[in-house]
């Protein structure tokens, strides 16, 4: 806190925010023994890092998950509601804290996460130089007029409400290398665990075009079990739109 004086106020809570809830999780879920942290101040930027020696985020997400390949827990944190330990966390932290700064990064093993709030978009990258454990990367600018409430409250149910229900999923997190999206195991990794929110955005930037089997999946058979849930799809080719509309 002495590093970060004369910042504004909405700064400050979202810095505090963001280290508290990182830390927390290195603790508990990293398996690690040492924790480091590093605040830089600049005149156009404020820049937070955590970094952790345990076993790794998205390994640890895709043995908790039981998932075919460590890129598909990029899909989860996306979706946002996720944790290895349901008893003392809501699986939150990471979701709403990468949707604070301007700019929020995951490094682990040899991926990176990286969204950016500029292009509202969640990116997965290969890693060029590999590492151990976990690094995150948290970036907002002095002068940032974004506050916590606003960012609670885009992802909530009402302007009274808190609950977390409303999601946006980017659909090319789903793939698993250069595979194409057609089939309904394809459709069902895409959809676990969003049956937690009343309302999920599928964001199709990216992917050019779908297979049957997976928009029908998606937009017949999950939409009729769940009629409570209203699936929004944006960003789609005009041939994704077609077998939407099918």
């Amino acid at each position: 806190m002495p590093l970060l004086s004369g910042r504004p106020a909405n700064v400050l809570e979202m810095a505090q925010h963001g280290m508290t809830e990182m830390v927390n999780n290195a603790i508990d879920h990293s398996e690690g023994e040492t924790v480091q942290f590093l605040v830089d101040r600049t005149a156009s930027k404020l820049s937070l890092v955590v970094a952790d020696d345990g076993v790794g985020i998205f390994r640890k997400i895709t043995r908790a998950l039981s998932l075919p390949d460590e890129r598909l827990a990029l899909l989860e944190l996306s979706k946002g509601k996720l944790t290895t330990d349901p008893r003392r966390h809501s699986g939150e932290g990471i979701f709403f804290t990468s949707r604070m700064f301007d700019r929020f990064q995951i490094a682990s093993g040899e991926l990176l996460f990286d969204h950016d709030a500029s292009a509202e978009d969640d990116m997965l990258f290969d890693h060029d130089a590999p590492r151990t454990g976990t690094t995150v990367f948290m970036e907002i600018r002095p002068d940032s007029a974004r506050t916590v409430t606003e960012v609670f409250q885009a992802f909530s149910s009402g302007p009274d409400d808190y609950a977390f229900a409303r999601t946006v999923v980017p659909v090319r997190l789903a793939r698993i290398g250069d595979e194409n999206l057609v089939s309904r195991s394809q459709a069902k990794r895409l959809l676990q665990r969003v049956d937690r929110f009343r309302t999920v955005v599928l964001d199709f930037e990216g992917v050019e075009r779908i297979g049957q089997a997976f928009a029908d999946e998606v937009f017949r058979v999950f939409a009729n079990e769940h009629p409570a849930i209203e699936l929004i799809p944006i960003h789609a080719s005009p041939e994704v739109q077609q077998l939407i509309r099918r």
